[in-house]
């Protein structure tokens, strides 16, 4: 059954003030023990201007979501530095919202207690939170669906939740770690472009994980293409597809020419990973 997805349009705002940069300095994540270590990210340089949608693409394993993790503060670079607005990045906060591919609700709270629960441990008011909540609810579309328990929504649905409980702290960044994987073709489409209406809506910066090309292409403002293991950024393409996006751009000479241009660029990584391997 399609998931109907009905997003509602706060009033619009824009980022004027400047605040989601993110910069990678030198960025280096190594795991493991001497004699053991695994180079997951090595020597990545890179700034994200505020405001930016930028997707982050690459053969398995390159390190995709490790990279992700050093912006969420989960992960500290073993060499080099995160920062974001200027702070080193040392542990996770509220400036930057994180909606991962598995739901990651609270199964025991309500729909409602979800939203509100971020709100309500950066020290708002039981009133403050439910408004904001509430305010969120009907953003995404689930203003009637408050009092349900996760377990009662459909995919999409409790991606939507994640999506809300993830703004509901009003962040500068906001983290997505292939959040639309684990939906069907048609839900994600949808999904695809009501995160855009968010964005545009909101103005803050999104880092996107994705393994999908296609979806890269069509989200995003920049790709950001990683090699093999030890994952770095072999390419930085800025896509050229006008804005809004929509589906009928999938197409268009710019949209095939930038989806050539990445799996080019992750086939010829693969082969040389799948050559080592092999060594």
């Amino acid at each position: 059954m399609l998931d109907v997805i009905n997003f509602k349009k706060p009033g619009k705002t824009e980022n004027t003030t400047g605040q989601g940069r993110i910069e990678f300095k030198d960025v280096s994540v190594t795991f493991g023990k001497a004699g053991s270590e695994h180079r997951a990210v090595e020597n990545t340089t890179i700034t994200i201007e505020p405001g930016e949608f930028v997707c982050i693409l690459g053969p398995s394993g390159c390190g995709k979501s490790t990279l992700m993790n050093t912006v969420a503060g989960y992960v500290t670079p073993t060499t080099g530095t995160v920062l974001v607005d200027g702070q080193e990045i040392s542990k996770p906060g509220p400036d930057r919202g994180m909606v991962f591919q598995q739901y990651s609700l609270l199964p025991w709270k309500t729909v409602y207690e979800n939203i509100a629960f971020g709100p309500k441990m950066a020290g708002k008011s039981n009133d403050e939170a439910g408004s904001i909540a509430n305010t969120f609810l009907n953003m995404v579309g689930l203003s009637k669906f408050g009092s349900r328990y996760p377990a009662e929504l459909s995919g999409g649905m409790q991606q939507r939740v994640g999506i809300a409980r993830a703004l509901a702290n009003y962040p500068s960044v906001l983290l997505m770690d292939e959040p639309f994987g684990a939906l069907d073709a048609q839900t994600r489409l949808m999904m695809q472009e009501n995160l855009l209406d968010i964005w545009k809506e909101f103005g803050i910066t999104v880092l996107f994980v994705t393994h999908d090309v296609d979806e890269a292409v069509f989200l995003s403002d920049r790709v950001l293409v990683m090699s093999a293991a030890p994952g770095k950024i072999i390419n930085d393409m800025r896509i050229g597809l006008e804005r809004p996006r929509v589906s009928e751009m999938s197409t268009s000479p710019i949209f095939v020419e930038a989806k050539h241009e990445c799996l080019q660029s992750i086939r010829a990584e693969s082969l040389r990973a799948f050559e080592e391997q092999n060594q």
